[in-house]
């Protein structure tokens, strides 16, 4: 039988508003603007973990169906930091979204189109007209059906739009940075190590704990690949936990999958996990590498067991190495903000661990609590502060008057928890046993000053870790660590310090990382002669003294030939211009040069960025020619 349900809608689709702040685009979107186009609205929030879950989805739809859909993300956002502007562009340039994005923050679109949840989706075809509307996970199976039929219907009527929609990405103009949104950060004062979770450079960076990188685990591509520190691949780590001098836990956070790294041998293993996301909530566990997981957020090793935040499953696990085991140790699965038996309380996105040894706690982070569940299996789940899912703000005291908003991390020292109260922007101390809460860094707004107490800013600090009387902190969105003297009350900024050049990113799927640069042919005679190398920063900023310029040159079919120690050569504190002898014979060449240089702002050193650029130059060997071969560079003012 032949299916005669049409998929054209047929009520028409409220527009847009006007006065509402648009992302990923230069100006303002209307639906006339987007005719002969399917339309798909994906109504999000950007701490709501289901809503990261079905970003893959959309990615994969918007590749399948490129020319004929368009989604537009409508930002309606639940926490009050999550709806400002400049952290709606952050998170998009986290989670790479290439599509225009609203900000909804007084859901006038969101009452438009009557959502009711996190994420809903609403579709609309080429003619403007709702076809339906759907809420949840799980979703590409479904679109994919629907669109492909909505594009075969309209496409018969020649009322598909295949022009590609102009977009402006927040991307673009972007500075690189030898970290990027760090999600969490392990200090081991045993060893002089740190471990930080590059969390969108897709790779672990080790360092000691003064800074000095010795070390970077994953070669920055995504994927969950195992092998040694070259070959490993990562997905959006976040949790990480020592188990003895020589044993990594590293929680995958978007493979869905527990790595182990073996610190000695240099090898990365997944130990847990299938790679693929569970949907399952009746799932209780088994065989580790045959059991989905559901997006891990932190880990903790004690006494032989690996606590696990499944923040994608509301519910806390446990990885047993002995036996090669998962099993769920608290959480009903059901979001809710619920004390009682371990398996019967209720957990919110789970998101930071720590323990003091008898009891574990655990940052509750949709319910912006923190909480503590025994490591005795028939034990209980309690609340420490916090009181339900909207209940969120920012006030100290005791009890149930505290307010936090969205806390993604804690840990224990002495006593106390300390808290990264992350929407805002805050480290706060909690006493688990008074209840009392008290900020300890941070002041009013988000930013970046170091200091002392409420002169200092963060911006959504998602990582804590103590090593003696310092507390690192994983300060996310100024993709940088941040040290806590917590005697002194000074917080700086730890200074990368990469003599090596071990963070620059090798380029990806055979792709050159950095910026392309083709230059204007130049003629130069043969013989002898000088390439000259400058380096134009931008206005305030200075190159680091810590890491090095490094470079490397090539030349199609050798008419230019450098020193060989010029060819591939690092330089720290490099003076522009360099000077580079060369020696050039009659003929057409393409002269190409791959440099990566380190720069700082020169009034606030600890701002360090990186760039990396293929200089593209074409050279004609003449008589006639000059003697020197001057080329030259920008680097471009970075949005930070």
């Amino acid at each position: 039988m032949t299916s005669t349900r049409s998929f054209a809608g047929t009520v028409p689709a409220p527009d847009f508003p006007t006065g509402l702040d648009w992302l990923n685009t230069a100006l303002p979107l209307s639906l006339g603007d987007l005719r002969g186009k399917v339309v798909l609205l994906d109504f999000w929030t950007y701490g709501c973990i289901n809503c990261m879950h079905v970003i893959p989805d959309l990615k994969q739809l918007e590749e399948k169906y490129a020319g004929e859909l368009v989604v537009i993300g409508v930002h309606s956002a639940k926490f009050t930091n999550e709806g400002e502007t400049e952290n709606i562009r952050r998170i998009i340039l986290r989670y790479e979204l290439e599509h225009p994005v609203i900000n909804d923050k007084d859901f006038v679109v969101w009452r438009q189109y009557g959502a009711r949840a996190w994420p809903t989706f609403v579709l609309i075809d080429p003619k403007g007209k709702i076809i339906g509307s759907h809420s949840g996970e799980g979703i590409y199976e479904l679109f994919d059906h629907v669109i492909g039929s909505v594009v075969a219907e309209f496409d018969a009527r020649g009322q598909i739009d295949r022009t590609p929609l102009a977009l402006v990405l927040e991307r673009e103009g972007l500075a690189n940075s030898p970290l990027a949104f760090p999600g969490k950060v392990l200090a081991d004062i045993a060893h002089d190590r740190l471990f930080i979770a590059d969390s969108n450079h897709n790779r672990v960076v080790v360092t000691d704990l003064e800074g000095h990188v010795i070390g970077v685990i994953g070669n920055g591509q995504v994927g969950l690949d195992d092998g040694d520190y070259e070959a490993a691949t990562f997905f959006r780590p976040q949790g990480l936990t020592l188990a003895g001098e020589h044993t990594l836990y590293v929680a995958d956070t978007e493979n869905h999958a527990i790595r182990r790294v073996n610190l000695a041998t240099r090898e990365v293993e997944t130990v847990a996990g299938t790679g693929r996301q569970s949907r399952d909530y009746r799932n209780t566990g088994g065989p580790a590498l045959g059991t989905a997981l559901n997006s891990p957020w932190d880990v903790l090793f004690h006494e032989g067991v690996v606590y696990i935040a499944m923040a994608g499953q509301h519910q806390l696990w446990t990885y047993h190495p002995d036996t090669a085991t998962v099993r769920l140790h608290a959480g009903s699965g059901r979001e809710e903000l619920r004390d009682g038996s371990l398996k019967q309380g209720g957990l919110n996105q789970p998101s930071g661990l720590a323990t003091d040894g008898q009891v574990l706690y655990f940052a509750d982070s949709e319910a912006s609590a923190v909480r503590r569940a025994s490591m005795d299996r028939k034990g209980r789940l309690e609340t420490i502060v916090g009181t339900g899912l909207f209940d969120f703000g920012d006030v100290d005291g005791v009890g149930d008057t505290v307010r936090l908003q969205h806390p993604l991390a804690v840990t224990y020292k002495d006593g106390l928890l300390y808290v990264a109260d992350t929407y805002n922007s805050k480290i706060k101390t909690i006493d688990p046993v008074t209840r009392e809460s008290r900020t300890l860094f941070g002041g009013p707004e988000a930013g970046w000053r170091d200091g002392v107490g409420g002169d200092v800013l963060f911006d959504e600090p998602g990582g804590l870790s103590i090593a003696g009387d310092k507390l690192y902190i994983a300060d996310t969105n100024n993709h940088v660590i941040r040290v806590a003297d917590l005697v002194t009350g000074h917080v700086t900024t730890l200074v990368m310090i990469d003599p090596d050049g071990l963070l620059a990113l090798p380029p990806l799927d055979g792709k050159f990382a950095g910026r392309i640069i083709d230059l204007e042919r130049r003629t130069v005679a043969p013989g002898e002669g000088t390439l000259r190398l400058a380096v134009n920063l931008p206005e305030g900023y200075k190159v680091n003294g810590l890491a090095p310029f490094s470079m490397v040159w090539s030349a199609e079919n050798g008419k230019i030939s450098l020193n060989p120690d010029d060819i591939r050569r690092s330089i720290v504190n490099p003076i522009f211009p360099l000077a580079l002898p060369f020696h050039a014979t009659t003929g057409d060449t393409t002269l190409v040069g791959e440099v990566v240089i380190y720069y700082c702002q020169a009034k606030r050193e600890s701002l360090c960025l990186v760039d990396r650029a293929r200089l593209v130059i074409p050279v004609t060997v003449s008589a006639g020619g000059q003697n020197s071969l001057e080329v030259s560079f920008a680097v471009p003012l970075p949005r930070v």
